[in-house]
């Protein structure tokens, strides 16, 4: 079915929705406007009456037939077409008159709010009730037929129908004709996109506008769907080059202590009768082993999930929430070694980031700071700090270890840097660059503010409240795959 078609049958089926749906309104303000004007009436007879039933209770309680018959004939006259009963304070009706609901209708002692309907065995009336005052109190009532409107509602229902029986075929057939050279752009598109080779690229796309928002926003859908094609296709071939990446690391970093659990098995193969001693040390040696496999297989996992991931996996997180259990993990791990990092942490700092990367940052600062930052024959002490400066959250990771050189701190975020005798496996600060890079942050390494031991400093901007949530990823995600020599500036301060 043509686009034109469609167009035409869809405005033949809304447009008389539509009238009915405006007439359905209309009938509401109608019947609304009518009910009040229904209530202002009955307020003007109570108003014009009130006077003539006082006297009229006055007459009936005093005994004065000829007084009372003479009010009777007023109340009646000034009442018009409105209904009217009134009744004594002893609960005995003195007058009623005009329309009238029977007499077993109970009807409101008050209506303080103004005129209720009182509906009994299929007939609806608008009553007001009004409290006489004076030195014959009592009752008055005045009422009409709610129905009374009726006949004005049917008259606005029938034109409504009407209207919209009528503009049924003609809005179709003005739709058709309307939609058929609205779509004449639509065509030309189309055959434009049919001839494209999709090799060519956005470029070949472009052509001039048609002067038409929705055929240029659709063209320009077009093209914009093309870019994004180029771009997940060089997204494939850098997933691609990380897996390559990731094998050849994994094939070369994971040879040398496969080698030496090797060697640790066939000395326990061709030495069964080891002593208990020997027998252990090899075997201390195959867990030390096995767990840098661990460690080694589960940082170059973690450093390509970094090259790969989409700014979908980003939102908005609590960093401080992140650090204090980053701290409480860091202490129940190393509780052996006395560990109990000094932290001091804000109520709040949000930013924008990832939260497995984030963890793993923050994981591999503390566990830098406990393997390298203690003094011989003393437990590791720790202290994290966590501030706001101007737009960025600022973390501070002392230790009271060795320190860093001068010369070494820009190798120390390197794939595979090994400070001679280190224990890990060369890759947790590059993490820690990685993940302070994706999160549009830096990371610094310098003295401790007591002279002695290593300070890393990460900043990472803050997420303002009227700042939009996404944001691109930054250019370089090539951590595993290539690392330069000067890591790009990576580490240098944020201005």
């Amino acid at each position: 079915m043509k686009l034109a078609t469609r167009i035409a049958l869809s405005v033949t089926v809304v447009m008389p929705l539509l009238v009915l749906s405006a007439g359905l309104l209309v009938l509401g303000l109608v019947s609304r406007d009518l009910r009040e004007q229904q209530d202002g009436r009955l307020h003007d007879r109570a108003a014009a009456v009130l006077p003539d039933v006082r006297a009229l209770l006055a007459a009936d309680r005093s005994g004065r037939p000829k007084a009372e018959q003479n009010q009777h004939r007023k109340v009646l006259g000034d009442a018009l077409d409105a209904g009217i009963r009134v009744r004594g304070a002893d609960g005995t009706t003195v007058l009623e008159g005009g329309p009238q609901p029977e007499t077993a209708v109970r009807l409101p002692e008050r209506t303080p709010d103004g005129p209720v309907t009182v509906r009994a065995r299929g007939h609806a009336w608008r009553v007001l009730s009004v409290p006489v005052a004076g030195a014959a109190p009592g009752n008055l009532w005045v009422y009409t037929p709610a129905s009374a409107a009726d006949p004005q509602v049917a008259a606005v229902r029938r034109r409504v129908l009407l209207v919209a029986l009528l503009a049924a075929p003609v809005s179709g057939l003005l739709a058709y004709g309307l939609a058929g050279r609205a779509t004449a752009s639509v065509r030309r598109l189309s055959r434009r996109a049919a001839a494209l080779d999709p090799a060519a690229g956005a470029a070949a796309f472009a052509g001039p506008p048609a002067g038409i928002a929705e055929v240029d926003e659709l063209s320009a859908a077009i093209a914009q769907l093309l870019t994004r094609y180029d771009e997940q296709a060089a997204r494939t071939a850098q997933a691609l080059e990380t897996a390559r990446s990731f094998s050849s690391a994994a094939s070369h970093e994971l040879r040398t202590p496969l080698m030496s659990m090797q060697t640790d098995l066939d000395v326990l193969a061709a030495h069964p009768g080891l002593s208990p001693e020997e027998r252990a040390e090899v075997v201390s040696d195959l867990r030390g082993d096995h767990a840098r496999l661990l460690e080694l297989l589960g940082a170059l996992r973690m450093l390509a999930l970094g090259d790969l991931v989409e700014v979908s996996a980003f939102c908005p997180l609590d960093l401080c929430e992140l650090v204090d259990a980053a701290a409480g993990e860091a202490a129940r791990r190393h509780r052996e070694e006395g560990l109990e990092p000094d932290v001091q942490l804000p109520a709040e700092l949000r930013v924008f980031g990832w939260d497995s990367g984030l963890k793993i940052m923050l994981a591999n600062l503390l566990r830098n700071a406990v393997v390298h930052g203690r003094r011989p024959g003393e437990p590791p002490r720790v202290t994290v700090r966590l501030r706001a400066e101007g737009a960025f959250a600022v973390l501070t990771v002392d230790d009271e270890g060795p320190g860093v050189p001068p010369a070494e701190r820009e190798a120390v975020f390197r794939r595979f840097h090994h400070r001679p005798g280190s224990p890990g496996s060369g890759l947790g600060l590059t993490l820690v660059a990685q993940q302070a890079a994706l999160h549009r942050g830096t990371v610094t390494v310098g003295d401790a503010p007591g002279g002695t031991g290593a300070r890393f400093e990460v900043r990472l901007p803050l997420v303002s409240d009227g700042e939009p949530t996404l944001r691109l990823l930054p250019a370089r995600r090539d951590w595993i795959s290539r690392v330069d020599e000067g890591s790009q500036g990576i580490h240098k301060k944020a201005p």
